[in-house]
């Protein structure tokens, strides 16, 4: 070959990813590229002029060069190997399997062969790990098939084991049915809260915005009580999101199991006036609060400060989702080992298809949505009785009202 020619044949061959090989008619290597050198681990010096032997194991040379001079006589393009298996030969005398294509070349009246060659090493493997992989399958669809059978067979003959045996499987049906319900109800919530916190947080702060705004407008004496009126609104807004926060930190502590519990002997009826005082300050127009007031003998020792949180949460929700002129009734009793808190109000009640949701976290009822609130804090206090050995539960008709028990030991268990 000519240099104009080689420097052809370089150009070509290094363009290419594939592995390159030129071999004239007697099958001596006349040009490689670098994939070709890097595939078989050779330097160019070292294949030119070699024989191509040089690159195919040992044990296939007599039947590779009769296909090679069959090609040289036919002289078409083709793939080398169809439906056989190809190896070549690393320098380090590995064995790899390859594809090759062949292609004839004429230069300056001279025959050649080009091979573009490619490593499939991967591909092998991976097939071979397919073909592993579906003998095992196989296998295991055959020993559970068989497994099968044989259960259907003791199936057959005992009739109560295999009513046993539907049974369970429909059960299982039904748990997997389940799961996927409350996964999708969980990703509902989940929307619904960020809405909630984006609509809580925001409220507020731009009523504390209007507010602290509006409050410099108002710079003479007599404008006091307007000031004062700004003033208390940002005092409520600010204790309102101080609240939601004391939420979620409820929750952390309570998902952590960072809970301390205090606990000291104290009279319920103290926890009753609190709580009462402050819900005053709630009341819509017409709105009352009955409470017993011959309970100055019942006493617990209980955390003090979460039997007010849960009295409070109860009797504030009673108090919020009631109208006008309507009653909240606070009820309590007390025997030898527990006591009963019962709050009773007139308000829009639970619809049906959500009383099953009403303690879960980040939950609010359909017929609540318009009303301020964040949904966590019936988990909280239910999540707080548990943990001091009591109980939760409710009844509630949409529209007619709800009532809402929670009973607690009068000595908690340490």
């Amino acid at each position: 070959m000519y240099q104009n020619d080689k420097d052809v044949f370089n150009v070509l061959f290094e363009a290419v990813s594939e592995g390159v090989i030129v071999v004239n008619n007697q099958q001596h290597i006349v040009e490689t590229n670098a994939s070709a050198e890097r595939m078989f681990g050779y330097n160019k010096d070292e294949l030119i002029g070699q024989h191509l032997n040089v690159l195919i194991p040992q044990k296939y040379h007599a039947g590779h060069a009769a296909h090679v001079e069959g090609f040289m006589d036919h002289k078409e393009s083709r793939q080398m190997g169809r439906g056989r298996d190809l190896f070549g030969a690393h320098k380090n005398g590995n064995s790899f399997p390859v594809e090759a294509g062949l292609n004839p070349l004429e230069i300056n009246g001279e025959s050649f062969v080009m091979a573009l060659v490619i490593d499939i090493s991967i591909r092998k493997q991976q097939e071979l790990e397919l073909l592993e992989l579906n003998d095992q399958l196989e296998k295991k669809v055959s020993e559970r098939t068989k497994t099968l059978s044989d259960t259907v067979e003791e199936l057959k003959i005992v009739n109560k084991e295999r009513d046993a045996e539907i049974k369970k499987r429909i059960e299982a049906q039904n748990k997997i049915k389940n799961a996927l319900k409350k996964e999708k109800e969980l990703n509902e919530l989940k929307t619904k809260f960020l809405s909630l916190v984006s609509h809580e947080f925001k409220t507020p702060l731009s009523g504390i915005l209007t507010s602290a705004m509006l409050l410099s407008k108002y710079k003479l004496t007599e404008q006091q009580e307007r000031r004062d009126k700004h003033i208390k609104t940002i005092s409520d807004k600010v204790h309102y999101l101080n609240n939601i926060l004391n939420d979620f930190l409820s929750i952390e502590k309570l998902d952590t199991g960072k809970i301390n519990y205090k606990f000291s002997t104290f009279k319920i009826s103290k926890i009753v006036n609190e709580v009462v005082y402050n819900a005053n300050m709630l009341l819509k127009e017409g709105q009352e609060i009955k409470y017993p007031e011959n309970i100055d003998d019942y006493s617990m020792f209980q955390d003090e400060k979460i039997v007010e949180l849960a009295l409070s949460n109860l009797v504030h929700n009673a108090i919020k989702y009631s109208s006008e002129n309507t009653l909240v009734d606070i009820q309590i009793k007390q025997n030898d080992k527990n006591t009963t808190f019962k709050i009773k109000d007139n308000g829009i009640g639970i619809p049906l298809n959500d009383q099953k949701n009403i303690f879960n976290r980040y939950f609010r009822a359909e017929n609540a949505l318009l009303t301020q609130g964040t949904g966590i804090g019936l988990n909280i206090v239910k999540s707080h009785l548990e943990n001091l050995g009591g109980t939760i539960s409710f009844t509630s008709e949409e529209n007619m009202g709800s009532d809402f028990t929670f009973i607690l030991p009068n000595k908690v268990k340490q």
